[in-house]
């Protein structure tokens, strides 16, 4: 029984790694079912503490992608319009795989920030600005989800 679970945490961290890329799977959630199972087997057992700070990064790491692209828009010269357009992009974009959740902060701060008034140079900014905050919040997943794979390795081989 150890096999299969170690089998199929391995299965969650490589589905969770692209989970990072692919819009539709929920990577870190998913590489840290992997360390669980692992956690269930009879060879590995981490500590609770260990157990409950993964569980931490992941709820934040799965918030702050929401939030990354509107900080993105924010801190990129975007005012509150092109912030909120940022997020609720973020939230549409879901529906439209996968390049939804790639153009959609973007069009969202775009938007907002003309909504709000703005010219289209400084709305393109504030969309660029959250282009480039969806990319540092994948970034962040991915070397989340890495962490946990070197994790479960070091685990497995002691």
């Amino acid at each position: 029984m150890d096999i299969v679970l170690i089998i199929l945490g391995l299965f969650c961290l490589l589905v969770g790694l692209g989970g990072c890329i692919l819009p539709a799977l929920p990577g870190p959630p998913l590489s840290y079912v992997g360390l669980l199972l692992l956690h269930f087997t009879g060879d590995v057992e981490f500590s609770a503490a260990k157990l409950l700070v993964w569980l931490g990064l992941v709820v934040v790491a799965q918030v702050a992608d929401y939030f990354i692209p509107m900080l993105g828009s924010k801190y990129s010269g975007g005012s509150k319009w092109g912030s909120w357009g940022a997020f609720w992009g973020g939230i549409v974009g879901i529906f439209f795989l996968p390049w939804g959740l790639v153009l959609g902060p973007f069009l969202g701060a775009v938007a907002g920030e003309l909504l709000g008034d703005k010219d289209l140079n400084r709305a393109l900014k504030s969309g660029i600005g959250s282009l480039l905050g969806f990319l540092f919040g994948t970034v962040l997943k991915v070397s989340l989800c890495i962490y946990f794979f070197v994790e479960f390795f070091i685990a497995v081989w002691q």
